[in-house]
């Protein structure tokens, strides 16, 4: 998928060839994305961006892949191009969730997506805690890095990488009142059944 902060000036050529990509039998690709709407810099191509996430939303449908979902400062933007798909879409992941309640059951009410849960969620002033813990079920979760960005505490500011998968982990089991290794269990499962491994 492309990005929406990686948009060239005329995006259509590219857009082609990936859909002629995911069009050849048998295609090795488990996913559409990282596709969606960034408004947090710059909002002046809000509608080409808006108008190129509905075409790979629509590949997601044409070919039965799972969207994986960048949204950023722009979670009605997100809502007005997906609302219309709700039923058609195979799935997702609303990566890098940080929002708020209402935003998780939101974006829950679209079957088969899963919240992508990161950093976010071992920082000392996030809401992220709270939020899971009152709206989203442990089956509605999977883990992310984002790396290199938003490295767990102790390493917040820091580069990001896998090996600190433990950290989110940690803080999730205490959050859901669980074990790591239940988080795990769990999180894999979401992970394996969404992508088809």
């Amino acid at each position: 998928g492309l990005h929406p902060t990686e948009l060239p000036p005329d995006p259509q050529p590219l857009l082609d060839r990936m859909e002629q990509l995911l069009a050849v039998p048998h295609s090795p690709f488990v996913a559409v994305g990282e596709v969606g709407i960034d408004l947090y810099w710059d909002t002046s191509r809000r509608e080409e961006q808006m108008e190129v996430f509905r075409r790979q939303a629509a590949w997601s449908i044409r070919f039965r892949l799972p969207l994986v979902i960048h949204s950023r400062s722009a979670h009605a933007e997100l809502l007005e191009v997906l609302t219309p798909l709700k039923g058609q879409l195979p799935g997702g992941i609303f990566h890098c969730f940080g929002g708020s309640a209402r935003e998780a059951e939101e974006l829950l009410a679209f079957d088969g997506f899963l919240l992508g849960i990161g950093g976010v969620v071992t920082f000392k002033k996030s809401t992220l805690p709270a939020v899971l813990e009152t709206t989203v079920p442990l089956e509605r979760i999977v883990l992310e890095t984002d790396a290199p960005y938003l490295a767990p505490t102790p390493h917040r500011g820091k580069r990001n990488e896998p090996a600190y998968i433990p950290l989110i982990v940690k803080r999730l089991a205490e959050i859901y009142q669980t074990t790591p290794e239940h988080i795990e269990a769990v999180t894999s499962q979401n992970a394996r059944r969404l992508f088809a491994l």
